[in-house]
């Protein structure tokens, strides 16, 4: 795959005099102005729409919960993703909310669903293996799940794309995959995830650097993934990379889906034109990483659930920043007073 950089300087210029020349002081909408440069960047076009946005659930487990890193049990990964099925989880909730289309894809729960109506089957093995003692995949099976991914977001209809997950453990592995890829202390990157106290955060961290230790060989991007990573990661990473070279927008979650998007751009820095991160979450390490981006998050909520749920809630601001460009007057047509300041 190869990611077009979105620059076109005519077209920026095109969109920074549009943007200017509404009916507002110079600046005045913040955010959304980026916002709504960046969209038309990444559609190349002066007249942005958003169409049929859809949200990626990538669900798998983790062989390093053996290890007792998580406050939960791995069976919640499949309850959750059961949860998911019957419209009860936050997901379900602020997708519907924002009239957004909700795909759950199994990547690789410890689990049989069986045929499901709202699951997708992409399940490549029942978890990872424990990557405390060996790699949590081989190099085939990551491709593959890079591929998978890839081929997932090739099959969705409209231009934006947001990105959640579910696998208890998954922290862990973003925490590894975090530290490997910017050399930010291991203290630094994990978290609570779900609820730990400040012992298991404590025996989290020591786990991740004996693991880190284990495997101090490994340095290319996709060898990184394959030691630490989850198939929801990885299957991820795959779909972000076809996303946006097929110039969607990318709606970027917490902080595993962002630990995907770090393993992505080491791959292919370009995509990050293509990433609108729609908070920063509380879990620890995740502002770092996004500073490590160079990203500016729309909000912060105070959200560590995953899921994809801040996508779900900063969809209405892609749609404010699309509105205002395409239908707010001019100082020309609204016959007003332009004044510099």
């Amino acid at each position: 795959m190869s990611i077009t950089p979105t620059r076109n300087d005519a077209l920026a210029t095109q969109l920074d005099n549009a943007i200017n020349n509404k009916t507002k002081p110079l600046g005045s909408l913040g955010v959304l102005e980026a916002l709504a440069k960046q969209i038309g960047m990444i559609q190349n076009t002066r007249d942005i729409a958003i169409t049929k946005p859809a949200i990626l659930v990538f669900a798998a487990d983790h062989g390093i919960v053996a290890e007792g890193i998580s406050a939960y049990p791995q069976d919640v990964t499949w309850q959750m993703v059961e949860n998911f099925l019957a419209g009860g989880a936050a997901i379900n909730v602020f997708a519907t909310q924002n009239h957004c289309t909700l795909r759950v894809v199994d990547a690789g729960v410890n689990h049989d669903f069986g045929p499901r109506d709202g699951l997708t089957d992409r399940k490549l093995a029942h978890g990872t293996r424990n990557f405390a003692h060996e790699p949590a995949m081989s190099h085939d099976l990551c491709q593959t799940a890079l591929a998978v991914g890839a081929a997932l977001a090739a099959e969705l209809d409209g231009n934006v794309v947001g990105f959640g997950e579910m696998g208890i453990g998954n922290t862990t592995a973003a925490a590894a995959l975090m530290h490997k890829l910017t050399g930010i202390p291991v203290a630094q990157c994990v978290g609570a995830g779900t609820g730990l106290s400040a012992e298991g955060i404590l025996h989290k961290q020591h786990v991740i650097e004996a693991a880190i230790a284990k495997h101090a060989n490994v340095k290319e991007p996709q060898e990184v993934l394959a030691t630490f990573g989850g198939l929801e990661i990885a299957m991820m990473t795959g779909a972000m990379l076809k996303a946006a070279e097929l110039r969607k927008v990318l709606l970027i979650d917490g902080f595993i889906v962002t630990s995907a998007l770090l393993v992505a751009a080491r791959m292919q820095p370009a995509i990050l034109d293509y990433c609108v991160f729609a908070h920063c979450s509380n879990e620890n390490g995740h502002q770092q990483m996004l500073a490590a981006l160079g990203a500016r998050p729309l909000m912060n909520l105070g959200l560590r659930l995953g899921e994809g749920t801040g996508c779900a809630l900063a969809l209405p601001l892609l749609h404010a920043a699309a509105n205002f460009l395409n239908q707010m007057a001019t100082f020309e047509s609204a016959q007003v007073s332009e004044k510099s300041e």
